[in-house]
């Protein structure tokens, strides 16, 4: 497994942008594609955006599509995501997790993601 930590939360006004960080220990990060998920308070945790090991591939939730997104640097085991016009409704704790293997189309499903970091927190004020 690897290990993430998460960075770049903050509070910004609607309509701004963050860049949101996660960065992989581990010598195998390119065996692993890559998603980032959020969780509001009160609701469950969900899919934001996926990233195939090579970058290749990547996949967006319809809330997101557009505006967010997302991209890694296998050589500095980081993956990242870009969040433009922000919402309100965008506010939550952002997780970075690690899906293992190759999957030229990753799985979007939070289970199928075995590794998690301890979430950074987005505020975007109206």
């Amino acid at each position: 497994q690897v290990q993430l930590v998460e960075s770049g939360g903050g509070l910004v006004q609607a309509g701004g942008s963050l860049r949101l960080s996660c960065a992989a220990s581990g010598r195998t990060f390119s065996s692993y594609s890559m998603g980032w998920f959020r969780q509001a308070p009160g609701k469950e945790r969900e899919f934001v955006a996926v990233i195939s090991w090579s970058g290749g591939s990547t996949y967006y939730a319809d809330s997101v599509k557009g505006r967010f997104t997302i991209s890694r640097d296998n050589a500095k085991n980081t993956v990242y995501l870009q969040m433009n016009s922000l919402k309100p409704e965008d506010t939550a704790v952002y997780y970075c997790a690690a899906q293992f293997g190759r999957e030229p189309k990753p799985s979007q499903s939070r289970n199928n993601f075995g590794s998690w970091g301890q979430g950074t927190q987005v505020t975007v004020s109206s």
